[in-house]
């Protein structure tokens, strides 16, 4: 009989941890970091960074920004969100049905019944805009344009000087 409930003890804690969502799954998730073009470093603001195209796991509980940079374009920043998931909700739900009030609390505080989105987290990066340069000046044009013509020196009457009348 001392057996009988020591089974029946392991089977519904077995059948409890089924449907927790911590240990199905878990409290950390698989992000990829992409960029177009790839090579962008990637920071975020929990304090990961890498190079795209990057994998790694990092929690659920809270979003983040990603900072995209790469030399020659603009900084692109992707925000990352936490949300209630619907895989999340029916771990959770599971949870409370089969292992009761302390597992749906646990679940609830440490961000397993979350899901980050999005997820690939992808920036396409603008390349930065360089203004464009005035046309070459034509030197040859603005020394013509500077230079008197021969022909107008030609043109401007001569006047002969007079003197002054004396003055007494």
């Amino acid at each position: 009989m001392k057996n009988l409930y020591r089974l029946s003890a392991l089977a519904l804690m077995s059948a409890s941890l089924c449907a927790c969502a911590t240990v199905t799954r878990g409290t950390k998730q698989k992000i990829e970091f992409t960029s177009t073009p790839e090579g962008a470093d990637v920071k975020t603001s929990e304090g990961y960074s890498c190079v795209t195209p990057c994998k790694t796991k990092l929690k659920r509980k809270t979003g983040f920004d990603a900072v995209f940079n790469k030399e020659g374009y603009e900084p692109t920043t992707v925000k990352v969100r936490s949300k209630f998931s619907g895989g999340g909700a029916a771990a959770g739900a599971g949870n409370i049905l089969l292992g009761g009030i302390i597992g749906g609390v646990v679940d609830g505080s440490n961000g397993s019944l979350n899901t980050l989105t999005p997820s690939p987290v992808n920036a396409v990066l603008v390349p930065l805009t360089i203004a464009p340069s005035a046309e070459p000046m034509d030197t040859e044009a603005v020394a013509a344009d500077a230079a008197p013509a021969a022909d107008a020196a030609e043109a401007v009457p001569e006047v002969e000087a007079t003197p002054a009348a004396p003055t007494e």
